[in-house]
């Protein structure tokens, strides 16, 4: 549930200080990369420090290595921030973002069904409408990034 705090949060704030008179948050695509970069810094964190042993436990015993899978997830997600960040790559950072959330799905339907879930959403129907939520952000950010973020971009 934290993840979509964080997302909301920052998302509504930095859309708030663009209404205010921040140019550069002015485009709507802005608010929303910054609530994503928010979110998956908090997320990509957690592989590593934290919930670290928890999302080793979510990874599904069919796949290999789970300790590696969970490193290698947490890497992304931290380079997903950065490619978030910089607007020459936010689109296709989104984009595999959004492919990353696809891909590591199954692995929070095996930790809803199994009782493994870290955090308070342990059950599978609120867990799959957050992640629904974390993907139409990223791909609202996907599709609607142009590569530049003037106010002529709006």
């Amino acid at each position: 549930m934290a993840p979509l705090v964080i997302l909301v949060v920052v998302t509504a704030g930095l859309w708030v200080a663009g209404r205010a008179g921040v140019r550069a948050l002015r485009p709507w695509t802005v608010p929303l990369r910054g609530g994503l970069a928010a979110m998956f810094t908090a997320t990509g964190l957690a592989h590593f420090v934290g919930l670290r042993q928890e999302l080793i436990a979510m990874v599904p015993p069919a796949l290999p290595a789970p300790e590696l899978l969970v490193t290698v997830t947490g890497v992304l997600e931290l380079i997903g921030v950065a490619g978030l960040l910089w607007t020459p790559t936010a689109r296709w950072a989104a984009g595999a973002l959004s492919v990353l959330l696809v891909v590591m799905f199954p692995a929070n339907v095996y930790a809803a069904l199994n009782g493994l879930s870290p955090g308070v959403v342990d059950e599978l129907w609120p867990r799959t409408a957050i992640q629904v939520v974390f993907l139409a952000a990223t791909i609202g950010v996907f599709l609607g990034a142009r590569g530049t973020f003037s106010p002529a971009h709006r």
